[in-house]
């Protein structure tokens, strides 16, 4: 699979938000687009509107269009709001419950703990940052990782876990205890210009 190796504040940049809650993709001089002298090109249109709408939430989970283009399509074959449930989808994958308990600093380095294997589901090796997890579950780390894991966490120091995880620092485990909701995900993204685009 394909995969981006590039400078990843120039993805920020790209977009004009942070991808990461780093302080490198959050300085305000990374917000400038991309270039010795920024874009300084015409305004978009509708279609531009709505593709970095796209790319914004590409980026911050870390996926490629055809997996992306997947998701799509299975929060429109279940009932409800298409956007609500794609963003539902992704918030739910592995990586990003990692990410969001501040036990990897960033989704690329969440990643990396998965898919070296160092993650259990219900005392289960999964080794797939895309898998998705559901309520009920509970996830664990192998010994070796313990150290890694809890420097990531002091380094971030006062990450805030949304209210549909449930960390126990000492143990090390995490608790899925809720689906989550659209209020609970803090990155702003206009998900109906999304489904927009590919309609």
């Amino acid at each position: 699979m394909a995969r981006y190796l590039g400078p990843k504040v120039k993805l920020s940049r790209r977009v004009g938000v942070p991808i990461a809650d780093i302080p490198k993709h959050t300085a305000k001089r990374q917000l400038t687009p991309p270039g010795i002298h920024g874009y300084r090109g015409r305004r978009l249109r509708d279609y531009g509107i709505r593709l970095v709408e796209k790319q914004k939430l590409r980026y911050h989970y870390h996926i490629m269009e055809k997996q992306f283009r997947r998701y799509l399509d299975e929060a429109e074959r279940r009932q409800g709001n298409t956007g609500e449930l794609l963003l539902q989808l992704l918030e739910s994958r592995l990586d990003n419950v990692v990410r969001r308990c501040g036990l990897g600093r960033t989704i690329w380095a969440a990643r990396q703990i998965v898919a070296h294997g160092h993650v259990r589901v219900n005392g289960q090796k999964v080794d797939r940052p895309s898998y998705q997890i559901k309520v009920g579950d509970v996830i664990t780390f192998r010994d070796r990782v313990h150290k890694l894991v809890r420097e990531n966490m002091e380094s971030m120091g006062g990450v805030e876990v949304p209210g549909w995880l449930e960390l126990n620092p000492a143990e090390l485990t995490v608790r899925i205890i809720a689906n989550p909701t659209r209020d609970q995900i803090p990155f702003d993204v206009n998900t109906n210009l999304i489904v927009e685009l590919y309609r």
